[in-house]
């Protein structure tokens, strides 16, 4: 799982905070989040339905709503205020290529997402978790604190145990919203999911929603799960439910990956401006740049797979030897960085080894010989050529012929050598 950060702004040009999840394999489809009235985007609810769907190969970004969080700006302006952050969030994710089809909101959030889906011509699907069928149920938790509150004028209100100032205007907003009227016509398919027991948004709420959409409409049951989705389980499940139903109606952003039969292959993906696919014959992940230079930080950066082939490389070949020798070792850990090439010297790598085990001092510097003669270390020390060729009709092949034993074959030579030296 991998996570990055995705900052933007609102509609006032205030910075809103955002992450985005990945899962560790390709992403099928992207998605926004819309955390609950008084939350932010490190609330359980969205951090754990967030990361379950990115899990299950759709990417999610979630984002502190105005005034909350992280984000800039001040807080309640209502839902109007909200509805234009999911559409920001949304036209900012699509303008870095990761055009989201699915709205996902939480209590609140869901009458965000509800208003904010008409605006979105991407979105096709909408799924709204323990949401509110009308606005104006959040006044129900405010209390008489806004009754007859002037114009202009703002007032401390305590929501579910944390301080805020509300004034006569996000009243007037909230009740300038027709979500019946919206609902009905959303356009969209709608997944609502919801607790029988929710005692801060009761089930009716889920009724009138469901009442009101026109098909395709589903609804889940919650079975025991609390509003604000504190056990894990329940947050699963309720993100297990959102992928399967959302598959049936988001168009899949990368298509099933092929692998090659031999060698490796490097495909970009179109999210953000480095991202790359690498897919081999037995797994596929992620490599990019990091956030500081342009890239989502997805992934290793090209040199520090490089550096992971060394590392890789030495751990075996040294496992290799002291196996082959009978000797205790019981782990071997590799570090390695590396140090682009100046004016005075070439590209440097640094590797620091760890020998784990019940070893003698000799075994120890006899371990770091081998590594400086596993096969990997050689290529990067010795010499290499690379042929380029075009792909035929520049699509995918089968891929580049590799012989798969070689590197055993490399490192068995080392040892048998390293027996001699």
């Amino acid at each position: 799982m991998t996570h990055s950060t995705f900052d933007f702004e609102n509609a006032a040009g205030r910075q809103l905070s955002g992450v985005l999840e990945r899962g560790d394999g390709p992403v099928r489809a992207w998605a926004v989040f819309a955390h609950c009235f008084t939350c932010d985007k490190t609330s359980l609810a969205a951090t754990r339905v967030s990361r379950a769907l990115a899990g299950q190969g759709i990417g999610v970004l979630r984002f502190d709503f105005t005034g909350l969080g992280e984000s800039e700006g001040e807080f309640g302006r209502g839902l109007s205020g909200d509805v234009q952050d999911v559409v920001c969030a949304a036209q900012a994710m699509a303008a870095a290529g990761l055009t989201p089809q699915l709205l996902v909101g939480h209590s609140f959030g869901g009458a965000a997402v509800l208003a904010a889906a008409g605006s979105l011509e991407s979105v096709k699907a909408v799924a709204v978790i323990g949401a509110p069928f009308d606005a104006e149920h959040v006044l129900t938790h405010v209390g008489p604190a806004l009754d007859d509150v002037a114009h202009g004028r703002r007032v401390p209100v305590e929501i579910g145990g944390r301080a805020f100032e509300l004034g006569a205007d996000f009243v007037e907003d909230l009740r300038s919203h027709n979500q019946a009227a919206r609902i009905a016509s959303l356009g969209r398919a709608l997944l609502v999911l919801h607790s029988p027991v929710d005692e801060i948004v009761s089930i009716d709420n889920a009724s009138g929603i469901f009442l009101a959409a026109r098909h395709p409409k589903s609804f889940v049951s919650l079975d025991q799960a609390n509003h604000l989705l504190t056990r894990q389980v329940d947050s699963d499940y309720a993100a297990a439910m959102i992928v399967a139903w959302a598959g049936r109606y988001i168009d899949s952003v990368a298509n099933a990956v092929e692998p090659p039969l031999q060698g490796v292959r490097v495909e970009e993906t179109g999210a953000g401006k480095f991202q790359v696919r690498v897919v081999t014959p037995s797994t596929t992940f992620l490599a990019d740049e990091p956030a500081s230079v342009g890239g989502l930080d997805s992934g290793p950066t090209p040199y520090e797979l490089l550096s992971a082939g060394l590392g890789a490389c030495t751990a075996m070949t040294c496992r290799l030897y002291a196996e082959r020798k009978g000797w205790p070792l019981e782990r071997v850990v590799v570090e390695v960085g590396h140090t682009a090439r100046t004016a005075s010297g070439p590209d440097r790598f640094l590797r620091k080894i760890a020998f784990q085990g019940d070893l003698d001092e000799a075994q120890h510097v006899r371990l770091l010989e081998i590594a400086d003669r596993c096969p990997v270390h050689r290529t990067l020390t010795e010499s290499a050529t690379v042929e380029t060729q075009r792909l035929p009709d520049d699509r995918p092949d089968a891929g580049v012929k590799t012989c798969v034993e070689d590197h055993l074959h490399r490192m068995e030579a080392v040892c048998a050598d390293g027996d001699d030296g």
